[in-house]
């Protein structure tokens, strides 16, 4: 498969900002903002909170916006005596398309690891949704050289014992954590050569095809200054924007990078 079949995919992840009145408003200013040219070459996936989902799904169905539903999280069993938490099941009866599963916060915030983002990979695919996988390594792994280790082993287990066929659709976000709200970005070459190790780390997993079939965003303070040329790396299919994402001109003009 050339690269140029796949479909880049731009990712607004609010995290905890936004409640449901703010992202009606929010979601109108930037649907306000953008024309049906700009929705022709990307897919555009907005994860709101929890809260905000039915909202949005509301807002997306009556205004018929041709942004995708995604959420930032789930929980690996599709119910049960586990107060807090949210299935995918639950999610998918509100058409959410995308699911953000082992984010960086996850990980390094609420502890979780390898395994159970294999668990919610395999969840989120049950429940016939596409995970966005997280890998990235923190500043400490990078300057200790320890990145391709990282990444390939976080891509590895999160995929384990799932099918070529399904993981091809599935897509990964390489987003390095020491990059996350801090301003800083890598290169578009450091960014590029890592998503490639990912994307090598797929291939000895399952086969070229299936590797080369697999979307790979950048994240980590993805800005509109910077997005044009991050996108025109081979090895990246698009972004997964935090900070950026809250701003309807400047996710709007993220999304709009093909036309900048």
């Amino acid at each position: 498969m050339p690269e140029s079949s796949r479909r880049p995919i731009i990712a607004a992840n609010w995290k905890m900002h936004h409640d449901h009145l703010v992202t009606i408003q929010h979601v109108q200013k930037l649907a306000y903002r953008l024309e049906k040219d700009d929705f022709e070459s990307v897919d555009v996936a907005i994860c709101p909170p929890f809260t905000d989902l039915r909202t949005l799904q509301n807002l997306i169905q009556a205004d018929k916006l041709e942004f995708k539903l995604g959420a930032q999280n789930c929980y690996w069993e599709q119910e049960g005596a586990f107060t807090g938490e949210v299935s995918a099941l639950f999610l998918a009866k509100l058409d959410v398309e995308y699911v953000i599963v082992g984010h960086s916060e996850r990980r390094q915030l609420f502890g979780e690891t390898n395994e159970i983002v294999n668990k919610k990979t395999k969840a989120v695919i049950a429940n016939e949704m596409t995970p966005i996988v997280c890998v990235g390594e923190t500043l400490e792994q990078r300057e200790a050289g320890e990145t391709a280790a990282v990444v390939s082993e976080q891509a590895r287990e999160a995929f384990a014992g799932i099918s070529a066929a399904v993981a091809a659709t599935c897509v990964v976000a390489y987003e390095p954590i020491w990059a996350i709200g801090t301003g800083r970005t890598a290169t578009p070459d450091d960014a590029n050569d890592t998503c490639g190790v990912v994307r090598a780390a797929l291939a000895d997993l399952y086969d070229d095809a299936t590797a080369e079939a697999i979307r790979i965003q950048y994240g980590g303070s993805v800005k509109p200054g910077n997005a044009k040329e991050l996108m025109a790396m081979p090895e990246i299919d698009g972004a997964l924007v935090g900070g950026a994402s809250l701003d309807p001109d400047d996710f709007a003009r993220i999304i709009q990078y093909p036309r900048a």
